[in-house]
């Protein structure tokens, strides 16, 4: 594509004494695109898109921030592109990114540092995009970071509140090895689990309910003050961590900065309501927690932790998650959003697939040779969950390393 024009632009300092690097500004084709390497110079531009335009909760500015602020890797750098119009000047997206140093390679990033589902650029507005249009604000973006041996963005879903994601539609993009899953929720909120559940689902749900009505006072609790969200928070990582033990399974929540972020973002969202926490209780006994990420009319139901042993022959995580799925229609939200996962019990629910894409390639020969092995290791997992013999095998080893890990200690 041909480049138009080029111009160097200093960027002005932020508010707090921040400031971008000089941004290189590239026109191409269609666009400009300009380089920012703090959340400050493009916090009012990112706020009016969060606002008015179209993105996910994950790319809301204050969970960007907690991630800058907590997660972000040593050696990491910032890197978030705004793409404009190149003839009237408006913007047309921010990409948010990161460039971090590997095992002797660097690579670029979605601004995540796994506490995003999805990965989507921040639109404007709910204008369509095209797959020629979309390559053209890529390339634009490309032409202004810096170098690095290969790209890594996953979780990509398909579209933005019903817009075409740009980054989807990119010719370099493949199909993602995983899948989100989600049900749009209308209607009276006392039905919504008989109309748009799985008959199965209801059934069982309504079973448990019972069953816990039976052993004592059932309440869906919503963490609204300071005190209840380090109580009920507390409780999610006390019993996340104790199920994955269990399982054999690794849960970043064993670290503590993702603790940190989790706890912060949580009290942080006490003020928007961005972040919501709730606790199921049977008299003062806590056998269920559900964080949630909300944006719009959407609820993403992110962490959840239960107390399996608490009550025998009860699902205490359907059935917090079906009280809030009530609840969500009680509040207008529209849509559920049961993350990404194949988990058997999202498809018992009755939610729909969604295939996500991902956009994983080398620049470099390095690059090309780190992007190959991951893939290899990536279809590796893939086999092995889609065998429970051997997955339940190799859980039970990780098991077994655990415990003499912790005896070593």
């Amino acid at each position: 594509m041909a480049v138009q024009a080029v111009q160097i632009a200093a960027v002005a300092g932020s508010p707090d004494g921040q400031s971008s690097h000089p941004a290189t500004v590239v026109a191409i084709d269609a666009y400009t695109a300009r380089l920012h390497t703090s959340l400050e110079a493009v916090r009012p531009l990112w706020l009016r898109l969060q606002t008015d335009g179209v993105c996910t909760a994950h790319q809301n500015y204050a969970w960007a921030e907690g991630i800058v602020a907590r997660l972000m890797p040593q050696g990491a750098e910032l890197l978030i592109v705004e793409v404009n119009d190149a003839v009237t000047g408006a913007p047309r997206m921010l990409v948010p990114l990161i460039r971090r140093p590997a095992f002797r390679h660097r690579v670029i990033e979605w601004l995540s540092c796994g506490v995003c589902d999805y990965s989507a650029p921040l639109l404007a507005d709910a204008s369509p995009w095209t797959t020629q249009s979309a390559q053209a604000a890529w390339a634009a973006v490309r032409s202004v970071l810096p170098p690095a041996d290969r790209i890594q963005i996953t979780g990509i879903p398909q579209s933005i509140s019903g817009v075409a994601n740009p980054l989807a539609l990119l010719a370099a993009t493949r199909d993602s090895l995983h899948t989100s899953f989600g049900l749009a929720i209308d209607g009276d909120p006392e039905t919504v689990l008989k109309r748009l559940c799985r008959p199965s689902f209801v059934k069982a749900f309504n079973k448990d309910w019972r069953r816990l009505e039976r052993l004592g006072d059932v309440e869906l609790v919503e963490a609204d003050t300071p005190a209840l969200v380090e109580v009920i928070f507390a409780g999610l990582v006390r019993m996340r961590l104790s199920r994955f033990r269990e399982l054999g399974r690794f849960d970043l929540l064993t670290q503590a900065t993702v603790v940190d972020f989790y706890r912060n973002a949580a009290l942080e969202g006490l003020s928007d309501g961005s972040v919501r926490l709730f606790g199921l209780r049977v008299g003062e006994a806590l056998i269920a927690v559900q964080y949630l990420l909300i944006h719009q009319v959407t609820v993403h139901a992110l962490l959840i932790s239960i107390d399996q042993g608490a009550v025998p022959n009860v699902s205490p995580g359907l059935l917090i998650m079906g009280k809030l799925m009530s609840w969500a229609r009680g509040r207008d939200f529209n849509y559920f959003d049961l993350s990404v996962g194949n988990q058997s019990y999202k498809e018992h629910m009755g939610a729909l697939g969604s295939g996500l894409r991902e956009l994983c390639h080398g620049i470099t020969v390095r690059g090309s040779a780190v992007s190959a092995a991951i893939e290899i290791r990536n279809r590796a997992e893939v086999f092995v969950r889609s065998k429970p013999r051997l997955l339940k095998r190799l859980q039970g080893l990780m098991r077994g390393l655990r415990r003499l890990r912790g005896g070593s200690e």
